[in-house]
């Protein structure tokens, strides 16, 4: 789960916990770096962030579009987000791809205790603003965030749902059907699973089995019926070819976890540049594109950077 899981390997649901940084005693190390490209040396700059597949494409992407705009660039992965956040509070590393509401709520916590109620909601807007104090208080700037988004969500399979008319999890629970739930023993409770299915949809949940957050075993129960509901995430792009299919989180319960570039503020200020070169990623880039780049590497086994080249070309970005 994006709040208390740590990041499964498989195509989406390799997320890391984006609520809650993990503890961890993780160092910075590079794992690659690559000479500009652009007409003139700008200077270098370090891109942070997490080592899982999806972090890992969009570094990549990050480091393309800062050499083609004239950087030397490296890039640091690391697991958790407590060791590269300092980084960047500091200057050590430059810019990381996050996740709106996981960062929010990560600094809300750092700033307020880790009993403060969470200020992220599933409105990136209020999010955002709920963000940036808590950011240029780390000496740390945000970026318009993407559309493109990495919530949790629920699946059930597709011929169930063409059966039973579904597209919504408020379409489900009005079957006032109860079900077995398949999702990570931290299910139980959450706002944004098992407490949020059964208090704001009111789902009838008459067991949680424990399975990994969008795990081959998870979406194996879910067809063979063993469990009626499964939880993964937007960017799992093995869903159609397995038979299953997403249901809308019409209610909200899902905290907006938009693709947002932070940025050292120092850095930012020196480098004006790069935000209208970031705006423009960040419009390109959609949840769809996330998707299909997570299966490209995962599945596909392609190389993250040569998934990156590929979109920036297609996006016009390079």
């Amino acid at each position: 789960m994006r709040i208390g899981r740590v990041l499964g390997g498989m195509v989406a649901g390799a997320l890391l916990l984006a609520t809650a940084g993990c503890g961890g005693s993780d160092s910075l190390e590079d794992t690659g770096s690559g000479d500009s490209t652009g007409s003139a040396d700008k200077g270098s700059v370090t891109v942070g962030g997490q080592d899982f597949t999806e972090s890992q494409i969009m570094a990549a992407i990050y480091q393309k579009v800062l050499e083609n705009a004239g950087y030397t660039v490296q890039t640091k992965l690391v697991t958790t987000r407590d060791v590269y956040l300092p980084e960047l509070s500091k200057g050590s590393v430059d810019i990381v791809p996050d996740y709106l509401a996981g960062l929010t709520d990560f600094l809300n916590s750092e700033a307020n205790g880790a009993d403060a109620p969470l200020v992220s909601s599933h409105d990136p807007d209020a999010t955002l603003q709920a963000l940036k104090p808590l950011a240029e208080a780390k000496g740390i700037s945000i970026l318009p965030p993407s559309d493109a988004t990495d919530q949790n969500a629920f699946f059930v399979t597709k011929d169930f749902a063409d059966q039973n008319d579904l597209t919504t999890l408020s379409d489900f629970a009005a079957m006032h059907q109860p079900i077995k739930l398949g999702a990570p023993p931290d299910c139980e409770g959450r706002s944004d699973c098992a407490g949020g299915l059964t208090k704001t949809y009111g789902f009838d949940i008459k067991e949680i089995v424990p399975l990994d957050f969008a795990s081959a075993q998870v979406k194996d129960a879910v067809k063979k019926g063993e469990v009626q509901l499964g939880e993964t995430g937007t960017t799992d792009g093995t869903l159609e070819d397995l038979g299953l299919v997403l249901l809308d989180d019409d209610k909200g319960i899902q905290p907006a976890q938009n693709l947002t570039p932070a940025v050292n503020s120092d850095f930012i200020d020196a480098n004006p540049d790069l935000e209208d070169v970031f705006n423009q990623l960040s419009a390109a880039l959609t949840t769809e594109d996330l998707a299909d780049m997570n299966v490209q590497v995962d599945l596909e086994r392609k190389k993250p950077e040569d998934v990156a080249q590929q979109f920036l070309e297609d996006k016009g970005l390079l």
